[in-house]
């Protein structure tokens, strides 16, 4: 058998990651791009952007506020495609817009964070919870949870009685909220690791973790390490997204006829991390 990772093989591929803030705020722009910056691989080339859209909503806890981002989103995934551009993650934990997304995106991977973390967790526990920030979200994420197959490891959702907004005003309260729900997540749910629910409870995981005992995932983190780890595989292997059966694109020459994607790109922030 041929060895895939001989010693003259290069064992740090240069990639590029763009992680897209699914709303027309650059507010959590730069704070994520810190993150990126303090977990990336040395050679990862990696742009935070958010959307060109204005007037806009600071978050995505309404599927009515989620429909208003899915054009854009998806021109996003296009460009990504043009630019040949890597990996591309959408950052909210709904996942939305992933498989329009994946279906436009060329050769560029593009990842979810609730389905990135839930690949992360089933590697380290048969039994997890995700930490939510409102019963309002439950719904939508557990659907979503049931789509990536991994709803009979679910073993509860618990909620913080927290908007999106609130996580990253009162760090100190934020944290104390993880961590009381997390605490009766393991004791009284059974669940062998945490999920946090949402990719602004990010900065946090380190201390519940700690707190708690348990694997604790953040979404940032994973979704990144998971789009940078599947660049790397594209790069060095060829593991392209599929594009035959249910993963077919659209004709070019019918998006040409069609006049689609034209126009600037919707980015209205970007910063480099």
């Amino acid at each position: 058998m041929s060895n895939f990772l001989t010693s003259a093989e290069p064992q740090d591929v240069a990639v590029s990651v763009r992680w897209l803030n699914p709303i027309g705020s650059a507010a959590f722009d730069e704070p994520i791009a810190q993150l990126l910056r303090s977990i990336k691989q040395p050679s990862t080339q990696v742009e935070v952007i958010s959307l060109d859209m204005h007037p806009s909503p600071t978050h995505l806890e309404y599927r009515s506020y989620e429909a208003l981002i899915y054009e854009r989103s998806v021109r996003i995934a296009r460009d990504c495609a043009e630019k040949n551009i890597d990996a591309l993650v959408l950052g909210c934990f709904y996942d939305p817009v992933l498989d329009d997304a994946r279906e436009i995106s060329g050769q560029t991977v593009v990842v979810g964070p609730c389905q990135a973390s839930l690949q992360v967790a089933a590697n380290l526990a048969n039994r997890y919870s995700i930490i939510v920030g409102r019963n309002k979200w439950i719904e939508q994420m557990s659907a979503r949870v049931r789509a990536c197959g991994a709803g009979d490891r679910l073993a509860s959702m618990r909620a913080l009685g927290m908007g999106v907004d609130e996580f990253q005003r009162d760090h100190a309260l934020t944290r104390r909220r993880i961590i009381e729900q997390a605490k009766r997540a393991v004791e009284e749910d059974g669940a062998e690791a945490i999920i946090l629910g949402c990719t602004i409870e990010f900065g946090f995981f380190e201390q519940v973790q700690a707190e708690i005992g348990v694997p604790v995932i953040d979404p940032v983190v994973a979704a990144f390490k998971v789009a940078e780890s599947l660049a790397g595989m594209k790069r060095r292997f060829g593991w392209t997204p599929s594009r035959v059966g249910s993963c077919e694109p659209p004709p070019e020459a019918e998006i040409k006829a069609f006049g689609l994607f034209q126009g600037p790109v919707p980015i209205g922030n970007r910063v480099k991390a």
